[in-house]
């Protein structure tokens, strides 16, 4: 199986912002069964975040707004060329970026273009820093394309759109970012924002009051958006939100993604839920008939 002309090893993906930087936690999650691993989204500057309280957890899901902190591009980057240089050839990693205008992309993407990493990453959707960012790009197509393009100018590795579920309609913003170049998407950031309400302090329970929603509650939003993003565009689609087990990994499979992100199961299942969803997608394709993933990819359009 191929990624963007890549051999992988296994289909699933360490989304962005679930396990940091650190170069041990990335060679984990590949010795745990991941083909690709994703870095938090870094920007120029190092970024603390929110403070704390920043998670919590609802029936259904996850509540977070941990606020895009990082160390910023250039210790990032030593951590990427780290993991790179020690882990085996397999390891292939997607570093993600985001910024406050179109300027500060293209210059994240010079940066990652002096690293070891292998795919970039434009984090264009993230909904629960409004206040430093005010909406996200990805809600406008055109503020889609204008980065994307500009990235694709100096950038020398594929480019990966990671696009936001908090729209009308999905299709022309994803087309407005494959025809300004992108050669993949990635497909659900987190919903909302959301908010959780502590009813004994009377008060919402984030201190930043709203946070991103992950988490199974997602899962057939995802799906939607995944299905209708498959039907309008050409280009390969990392599929997440809300994968918890097999099953739901190839449901993302049939909906059109390519690969699938699993994060937020690594709080519900531990840091071996990536080979246990691997062995269940595996244990799928034998008890139905299927010879590989590749096999069922869209196949929900054809049902």
């Amino acid at each position: 199986m191929k990624f963007l002309g890549v051999a992988i090893t296994s289909p699933i993906v360490l989304p962005a912002g679930i396990l940091g930087i650190s170069t041990s936690s990335l060679k984990r999650v590949i010795k745990s069964g991941a083909g690709f691993v994703t870095t938090k989204s870094i920007s120029l500057k190092p970024r603390a975040g929110h403070a704390g309280p920043i998670f919590a957890e609802f029936k259904g899901g996850i509540v977070n707004a941990v606020g895009l902190s990082n160390p910023g591009i250039e210790v990032a980057l030593d951590e990427v060329n780290e993991f790179k240089e020690t882990s085996n050839v397999n390891a292939k990693i997607i570093v993600s970026v985001f910024g406050g205008s179109v300027a500060d992309f293209s210059t994240l993407a010079l940066a990652v273009n002096n690293s070891k990493a292998d795919f970039l990453e434009l984090n264009l959707s993230c909904p629960n820093v409004h206040d430093e960012f005010s909406h996200p790009f990805a809600t406008s197509a055109e503020h889609v394309f204008e980065i994307v393009h500009a990235v694709k100018k100096v950038a020398q590795l594929p480019v990966i759109a990671k696009l936001s579920p908090n729209v009308v309609s999905i299709k022309p913003i994803a087309l407005a970012a494959e025809k300004a170049g992108a050669d993949a998407l990635t497909l659900i950031n987190t919903v909302g924002p959301g908010m959780l309400i502590d009813p004994y302090a009377c008060k919402p329970i984030l201190k930043n009051k709203v946070g991103g929603l992950s988490g199974p509650c997602i899962k057939p939003i995802a799906l939607k958006i995944i299905y209708e993003t498959y039907q309008a565009v050409k280009i390969p689609i990392i599929g997440m939100g809300g994968v918890t087990n097999g099953i739901d990994a190839i449901e993302m499979l049939m909906a059109g993604a390519t690969l699938i992100g699993v994060g937020s199961a690594v709080y519900y299942r531990g840091p071996n839920v990536f080979k246990l969803i691997l062995k269940e997608m595996h244990e799928f394709l034998t008890v139905n008939g299927y010879g590989s993933f590749q096999e069922i990819i869209g196949k929900a359009h054809h049902g």
